[in-house]
């Protein structure tokens, strides 16, 4: 059986927390800023924490090792 290797992309987009859930950036900041209001780019701030069936696909399907 071949060794299971992760996804490049998903390395870099995603973290596995101690307690098995996926972190990810928030999008939409890169920019464009003048025309979102305070209140969106305070709320994009950090990191958020996906949803379990989502951070389930991504730890089986992309990131097996992690």
């Amino acid at each position: 059986m071949p060794k299971l290797k992760t996804k490049s992309g998903a390395k870099k987009r995603f973290k596995i927390t101690g307690t098995g859930k996926v972190v990810y950036n928030q999008s939409g900041k890169r920019h464009g800023m003048i025309k979102r209001t305070t209140k969106q780019i305070r709320n994009k701030r950090g990191t958020s924490i996906l949803f379990k069936t989502d951070g389930d696909n991504v730890k089986k399907f992309f990131l097996p090792n992690g």
